[in-house]
């Protein structure tokens, strides 16, 4: 038999025990503080993301670097900086657009029409945005790896998740340093068409989770009931989508250099 023990009555016997029996479907935000002054509120995916460096946030017009963050109250004190703040919030998912809606964008940019009554002024748009973004992002036959300088790109149009989880799968060719978006993948400057391929034949289908703070874990409901262990892959298996990822390793892939 099992029952409440000692420690599960301290950890959660307040209130009758409402962490166990509350559930909430919108999805979490952190409140953003300077000092005493509330900036706004901010998607926890960009404290959750693991990468080098300060973590710094965009918000209310200007970045500001991340000083702490209180997972358990869902808070984030920041003090101003000067750049390189980061902006991202959830759009209907667990996190970023999904895999079929950032496809569907992609075909947009090829030249279909939405089956749907657009304004004059949403007509022109994605005609400026086929002369302007389709010849360097997508082509029919496939995803494209662009380089422009040293700047090297994947574009799958595979969405937040699934490239996320590229990012962390082709660790040896991907930026360490990137932040994965819902359209592309970084990866290195030195990347060749031999490198990419060498790589591509030795993973097979083996994907990998994507990286997580372990700290996030912290405010996962009931995490104090699991071994950090399993607290950490749940909330990495919430961030992946290795359907989509294994659709984008599927298609075929062609390098363009545009100088």
């Amino acid at each position: 038999m099992l029952f409440v023990g000692p420690e599960a009555e301290r950890r959660f016997g307040r209130r009758h025990f409402m962490d166990l029996t509350a559930s909430f479907t919108a999805p979490p935000q952190f409140t953003v503080l300077s000092g005493r002054q509330e900036i706004g509120r901010t998607d926890p995916s960009v404290l959750t993301e693991e990468r080098p460096g300060p973590r710094r946030l965009l918000l209310a017009g200007r970045s500001w670097q991340v000083t702490f963050i209180d997972w358990k109250r869902k808070r984030v004190f920041v003090e101003p900086t000067d750049s390189g703040g980061v902006a991202k919030w959830t759009s209907g998912g667990i996190i970023g657009l999904s895999y079929a809606l950032t496809q569907a964008m992609r075909e947009v940019l090829l030249g279909a029409d939405p089956p749907v009554t657009l304004t004059r002024r949403a007509e022109a748009r994605p005609a400026e945005m086929r002369e302007a973004k389709a010849p360097d992002t997508v082509h029919p036959g496939g995803t494209l790896v662009t380089r422009v300088g040293n700047d090297v790109r994947w574009w799958t149009w595979a969405g937040y998740r699934a490239n996320a989880t590229l990012a962390a799968t082709l660790r040896t060719i991907a930026d360490p340093v990137q932040r994965p978006n819902d359209r592309c993948v970084r990866l290195r400057e030195d990347l060749t068409p031999e490198m990419w391929r060498a790589v591509l034949d030795t993973m097979g289908e083996h994907l990998v989770f994507p990286d997580v703070d372990p700290r996030a874990v912290r405010g996962l409901k009931f995490s104090a009931a699991l071994p950090e262990r399993l607290a950490v892959a749940t909330v990495a298996a919430r961030l992946a989508d290795f359907d989509g990822a294994m659709a984008a390793l599927a298609e075929p892939v062609r390098f363009h250099h545009t100088g």
